[in-house]
């Protein structure tokens, strides 16, 4: 089965940090595609161990990712 989840990437000193907001799982790498494929991959080990009730109390199914404008100074 096949689950589509976000997926928020950001540099973070001389590597990125990649971050999962449904299941507030987190990894990183030293590039954007090394951080994402390492994500997948702590993702895909979380969904292979984690117990029904860890899974239903760690995911949050409405996460949404926007903008917004602030003044600053």
């Amino acid at each position: 089965m096949l689950k589509q989840l976000t997926v928020i990437i950001e540099r973070e000193g001389d590597g990125y940090v990649s971050l999962c907001p449904e299941l507030d799982i987190a990894s990183q790498g030293g590039s954007i595609e090394e951080a994402r494929q390492n994500l997948r991959e702590a993702l895909e080990l979380f969904f292979e161990v984690a117990a029904p009730g860890e899974l239903q109390q760690r995911t949050h199914e409405e996460v949404y990712v926007t903008r917004v404008e602030v003044t600053v100074g």
